[in-house]
């Protein structure tokens, strides 16, 4: 089967490999629809790695995966179901989503409805670990919310919001083209730092009662800072960014302080199970509640890959998300 990984900076190899079989308990997945996550691009794509960590694994980096099952070793799957996936990253022998095929244990399986694509579908995945995070802020009526970051991390967090009945939700962004995304989705207002203070502008678009809550999805090293520096006292802030893993960034502990805000890590895979609120995603999805598949921009296939990374770590064409059909997509 055809994989695809990095093999230096900004360099991808495609290649050729076996095609897995599965253990017992996991099922073989046909993938068929695969995306872009920003942290594939930021952490690895664009890092310079330590040189034993190249080639990267094969189908690496890629953890949004979505295809039909074709065979099945674990209770309770069929044959035929549609899913998404999760790797197996625990797993040192495990593969990534840039594959043909791929196998997963049965816990990290998410069935998935008949209707509409899998493309559409996959989208539950990374808006589902938002949800995931939306829960630890509590009750979100009534609250003042700022999303550093409008990518498709922070447009969920944005569109989530607004659907959970934030009085305010304030999308930020350098990019334009990302705030008009986030307007679309749900926010009350938008800030681009670059032509306002953003602290005046805060205060002036909350009638000075500030932001009880400020989440950074923007994968900046900084975001966290940003964040401390915008929330009211005593508010929240939500630190879901991915940064590199040598990354040492000096915290402004006395901002901090006297804000006395609590600062709440965000990582729905290192929670008891990781698939809940992808599923939970799914059936919102399958209600009509909230529709997800939004984000999508560009649709592209297998051999687009290395272009796709490309475009999202440049953040070219208007890209928010890319998803690329594999096998012929579904």
């Amino acid at each position: 089967m055809r994989a695809a990984r990095i093999t230096a900076p900004q360099t991808f190899e495609l290649y050729d490999i076996d095609t897995p079989e599965p253990a017992e308990g996991e099922i073989l997945l046909k993938v068929q629809q695969v995306s872009v996550c920003g942290s594939d691009t930021h952490m690895q794509y664009d890092q310079v790695l330590p040189e034993e960590m190249y080639p990267s694994r094969a189908g690496a980096p890629c953890h949004e995966i979505a295809g039909t099952v074709v065979e099945s070793r674990a209770d309770g799957i069929d044959i035929g179901q549609r899913m998404i996936v999760l790797p197996d990253f625990v797993n040192p022998d495990s593969l990534g989503g840039l594959v043909e095929y791929i196998n997963v244990p049965k816990s990290l399986t998410i069935p998935l409805p008949e209707d509409r694509g899998l493309d559409e579908w996959l989208m539950c995945q990374p808006m589902g670990t938002v949800l995931f995070a939306t829960k630890l802020w509590g009750p979100t009526a009534g609250l003042r919310i700022g999303v550093i970051g409008q990518g498709a991390i922070g447009l969920s967090f944005t569109n989530l919001a607004a659907l959970e009945g934030a009085a305010q939700v304030i999308g930020i962004d350098l990019l334009d083209y990302r705030l008009e995304k986030s307007i679309e989705l749900g926010a009350t207002d938008t800030i681009n730092p670059d032509n306002v203070n953003p602290i005046e502008a805060i205060a002036e678009l909350t009638h000075g009662q500030g932001l009880d809550v400020v989440v950074d999805a923007s994968g900046d090293p900084e975001g966290l800072n940003q964040a401390v520096s915008f929330v009211n006292r005593y508010g929240k802030v939500l630190g879901f960014s991915l940064i590199s893993l040598g990354s040492v960034i000096p915290f402004k502990h006395m901002d901090w302080m006297r804000s006395i805000a609590t600062i709440i890590p965000c990582s729905s895979r290192g929670s008891g199970d990781p698939t809940a609120d992808i599923k939970e995603l799914v059936s919102l999805m399958d209600r009509g509640w909230v529709d997800p598949a939004k984000l999508i921009t560009h649709r592209m296939t297998f051999d687009d890959i290395p272009e796709a990374y490309e475009m999202y770590s440049k953040q070219q064409d208007g890209i928010i998300k890319a998803v690329m059909a594999v096998n012929g997509g579904g």
